[in-house]
């Protein structure tokens, strides 16, 4: 199921979303948007953008916005190859991507592996494209991201999913690309719509400076207000961040009650 990008993202959306993140979650990465521009134009006219003045991959990139608090866009010249290029769309997935022959005998233990692995990789829609931004999420630049970013460990993750899941339920489904996990978060996202959870690969934890605990969810802006509005229904049943251990040999009657009994009034 693919959905429609909202029109727009105010800077009052972004602040509110943003708070409502660090006030029911507690993290400690800024969450972040993702914006795709049909021409060079359009991005470098984001407001305080910042252009790199070295070749990058896409991980740091990410990393200067969720880390640093900074607006950067790039094009595909600025990219360390097409391994980040392609899975935003600025580049092509021809031959050689899909043969990955540099991954043979370092990730993967052949040829045919390596072009498995490449071939099983979610990229954007190659053609669309040319330029792409990333700003933290209440900082009101990016005024139309396709995407949203957040890292959270894994409690705050799954409070984050329950979130999204409390009203209009449907299950949720992942893979896991290994290397390149890019794919799986924001590869997938801009690719089919579907909210991406990924853990972060290596070169995102090396490059992009991601912590040892974090996982990554992208989605689109509406589903992120969609997961903070039934996070804000769960906070008020008593489920929270952070989760306190209950205790390995309690008995559980009690807080089974609170946690799995029917609200009452």
């Amino acid at each position: 199921m693919t959905h429609a990008a909202p029109a727009s993202l105010s800077a009052a959306d972004g602040a509110a979303l943003t708070d409502a993140l660090m006030r029911l979650l507690r993290l400690k990465t800024t969450p972040i948007v993702m914006q795709m521009f049909a021409s060079v134009a359009e991005m470098e006219a984001v407001p305080r953008i910042r252009r790199p003045s070295h070749v990058h991959t896409t991980d740091q990139i990410v990393g200067q916005a969720a880390r640093l608090g900074f607006t950067v866009g790039i094009t595909v010249d600025d990219l360390v190859g097409p391994q980040c290029s392609a899975v935003l769309g600025l580049s092509p997935r021809d031959a050689a991507f899909e043969r990955g022959e540099d991954f043979a005998g370092v990730w993967f233990d052949t040829v045919e592996d390596a072009s498995a692995h490449q071939k099983a990789m979610h990229t954007a829609p190659y053609g669309r494209w040319t330029a792409m931004a990333v700003s933290p999420l209440n900082s009101g630049r990016l005024t139309a991201p396709q995407i949203a970013l957040v890292y959270a460990n894994p409690a705050q993750m799954i409070l984050l999913i329950n979130g999204l899941q409390h009203s209009g339920y449907r299950k949720l489904e992942w893979g896991a690309v290994g290397e390149s996990a890019c794919a799986d978060s924001w590869g997938r996202a801009l690719a089919t719509g579907e909210p991406s959870l990924s853990i972060p690969c290596f070169p995102e934890r090396r490059y992009g400076g991601v912590a040892d605990d974090e996982l990554l969810l992208a989605l689109q802006p509406a589903d992120l207000a969609k997961a903070v509005a039934g996070l804000e229904r769960l906070s008020a049943n008593g489920l929270r961040y952070p989760i306190p251990p209950y205790g390995v040999q309690m008995d559980v009657r009690a807080g089974m009650q609170r946690s799995y009994g029917a609200k009452k009034g």
